[in-house]
């Protein structure tokens, strides 16, 4: 369920990078910690995504990201998210090439998160995910019985972040552990397959250069936790998530390649203008996926606009190539500040 990974909004398509930037109404995805220190001004918000999918070859593959969240207080955020993964109509064929029909594969996950700031610097959060996911239909013939598939998952996050004040910046701190669930089956309980748990960690360092240049360096690492290749469905999971930063089969050198670093810089102008770029680097016997980002966005009142651009560096197709990735998100004021204190 390789869409579960899918980089959903345009802003954090700069390197990749969200674990520890500043939040707002997609921040469920990264971090789920980080929606606690949402604008205490803001009472609540959405935002749709769109994601074109393999643009260069076809035009009906495309990834679509809607979520909101809403502020209970200052302490207290709650939000809710649904992806939709649609594949494109495929024609399938048996063995012997004889025609089984047309079907439309698709794949959604829904979720709703809780984040509560814990002091002044520190916020946790938690998610709660429902995942389908159909690629086949309920293909029956011969010796194959294919059907969707379901699982449900869990994120955990923590952010951490503090002004230096000596410095006229903020240090940002964050880890996420995301889609930790039950394996899936596309067909009986014997075959059940692990789903794409990720350990994401990282940081952001802003500068204000001045009351109107602000400039954030961010990098994450990401880290799947199932068991590396050749992988074995039938170890159990919390042996397969564990055993992951030790079971490469060359040893830990293999183990350290099995990381994914992403770096970008994102500058604001007078909190309404933006600029991004960012780099993402996997190792080439891991993927190797290796790409460059840029972006741009705009703010203005209660209105925002992202559009990010994607050129692969490693000489091969990327799924995003050429293709722009756009996001709109709509922020309302809340009725009332609240002034509660998070040591009551």
């Amino acid at each position: 369920m390789p869409f579960l990974t899918i980089t959903p909004d345009a802003r954090c398509r700069h390197g990749r990078c969200g674990v520890a930037t500043s939040a707002d109404v997609n921040s469920a995805y990264w971090n789920a910690g980080k929606l606690a220190f949402i604008d205490n001004g803001l009472g609540y918000g959405v935002s749709g995504s769109y994601t074109p999918w393999l643009g260069k070859i076809i035009n009906d593959m495309y990834v679509f990201y809607l979520s909101g969240f809403y502020k209970i207080g200052r302490e207290q955020t709650v939000a809710a998210s649904m992806k939709y993964f649609d594949l494109g109509e495929i024609q399938f064929r048996g063995v012997s090439a004889e025609d089984l029909g047309r079907f439309n594969p698709r794949e959604f996950s829904f979720d709703v998160t809780y984040s509560r700031l814990l002091t002044e610097e520190i916020a946790l959060g938690g998610a709660l995910r429902y995942i389908h996911s159909n690629l086949t239909g309920a293909l029956s013939t011969g010796n194959i019985d294919a059907r969707p598939g379901n699982s449900v998952a869990v994120d955990m996050g923590i952010y951490y972040t503090r002004p230096l004040t000596s410095r006229n910046a903020t240090l940002s701190l964050g880890a996420a552990i995301t889609n930790l669930g039950a394996k899936i089956s596309y067909s009986d309980a014997n075959n059940r397959d692990f789903i794409p748990t990720n350990l994401r960690m990282g940081g952001a360092y802003t500068m204000e250069l001045d009351p109107r240049n602000k400039l954030t360096f961010a990098l994450d690492l990401n880290k799947l936790l199932v068991p590396s290749p050749p992988r074995n469905n039938s170890t159990p999971l919390l042996s397969g998530i564990f055993g992951s930063f030790t079971d490469a089969s060359g040893g830990f050198k293999e183990e350290i390649r099995e990381f994914m670093a992403s770096t970008g810089i994102e500058y604001w102008y007078n909190s309404t203008f933006a600029g991004r770029l960012g780099y993402f680097h996997e190792a080439a016997d891991k993927g190797n996926r290796k790409y460059l980002t840029a972006g741009l966005g705009v703010r203005h009142n209660r209105f925002g606009f992202d559009v990010a651009y994607l050129v692969p560096t490693n000489k091969r197709e990327n799924a995003l190539a050429e293709t722009l990735r756009l996001t709109i998100m709509l922020n309302f004021d809340s009725k009332t500040r609240e002034t509660d204190s998070v040591t009551d």
